[in-house]
């Protein structure tokens, strides 16, 4: 009886506190963002709510804090890609009449900020994205990779547009790739632009030749530049070995061709007395060239 008496004290102190006027608080006070939407599209999810400091009877209060039968306040943006925020200031009057009979006392915050994008339409070139594909070993690419179409028309958000800087990414899929290529591909984007980005395209035709190369060594001869006489290699006994790939195509052009590894005295490291070497000739047909060693010790008398 005692703990029913308590709970109808209690419930009739609420009522007549709620009936009271001149209360304060603050709330999220839920917005409607109205653009056009036919030529524009936010980047980044809208704020669906604003927080004001607000003050009144206690039940249109709390009505407006639990959001019980509240319009959304209707934020018009006539030209949205111009700036990326709205001044709370130039909110609080309309604001201030659309909650009557609750008063607006502030709009917490200085800006609202959002990003609107107007959409376009740009035509981005194919090109292979490096990550999505892998050769295997002893094998690169031959020549141009082909496309078609060569050329891409996509829709979406300019800023998005223009991150592409004129290319879009073709992804392959494939790993340690050994022939030549000929196949349709899916045209891919990143998940959380999917829904931003549109193709017009959904898959594009890729083509390129491949080209294998064998491994190839030689003792390397060496040649010293500019050695005073008191300076010697630390081991006079060391041969260098030159390592590269090779097409089969050019084996021919080793045949006329003796490889040196230089050693210039007057380009040695002061710091730790040691020389880099130096390959010569070093031929553009050899690819992934390397010496082994890099680079020798000088012993000084």
């Amino acid at each position: 009886m005692v703990v029913l008496c308590i709970a109808a004290a209690t419930t009739f102190w609420v009522l007549n506190a709620l009936n009271k006027d001149n209360y304060s608080t603050i709330v999220d006070y839920p917005v409607q963002w109205e653009f056009d939407r036919k030529n524009f599209v936010p980047v980044k999810p809208l704020p669906q709510s604003i927080q004001i400091q607000i003050s009144g009877n206690g039940w249109d209060l709390l009505r407006k804090y639990f959001n019980i039968s509240t319009n959304a306040y209707p934020i018009l943006i006539s030209s949205p890609s111009e700036k990326n925020y709205l001044l709370t200031s130039d909110l609080k009057r309309g604001l201030g009449e659309f909650i009557t009979p609750t008063l607006l006392e502030n709009v917490l915050g200085d800006t609202i900020p959002f990003q609107i994008d107007r959409i376009v339409t740009k035509t981005l070139i194919p090109e292979l994205d490096s990550a999505g594909y892998s050769l295997d070993k002893n094998i690169a690419l031959e020549g141009k990779v082909s496309f078609n179409p060569d050329k891409l028309e996509v829709t979406g958000p300019s800023s998005i547009l223009e991150s592409y800087q004129g290319k879009f990414p073709v992804v392959l899929n494939a790993k340690k790739i050994a022939k030549n290529y000929s196949g349709k591909v899916s045209l891919e984007l990143e998940e959380d632009l999917a829904t931003l980005v549109q193709l017009k395209q959904t898959e594009i035709q890729v083509s390129f030749s491949i080209v294998t190369y064998l491994e190839g060594n030689k003792r390397l001869k060496i040649k010293k530049l500019n050695f005073p006489a008191n300076v010697k290699l630390a081991n006079e006994e060391l041969i260098p070995v030159l390592s590269y790939l090779i097409q089969e195509a050019d084996l021919a052009k080793l045949k006329d061709l003796e490889f040196e590894a230089v050693l210039d005295y007057r380009k040695r490291n002061r710091a730790d007395s040691t020389l880099q070497i130096q390959v010569n000739p070093n031929p553009k047909f050899l690819k992934e060239v390397k010496i082994t060693p890099p680079q020798l010790k000088l012993s000084y008398e």
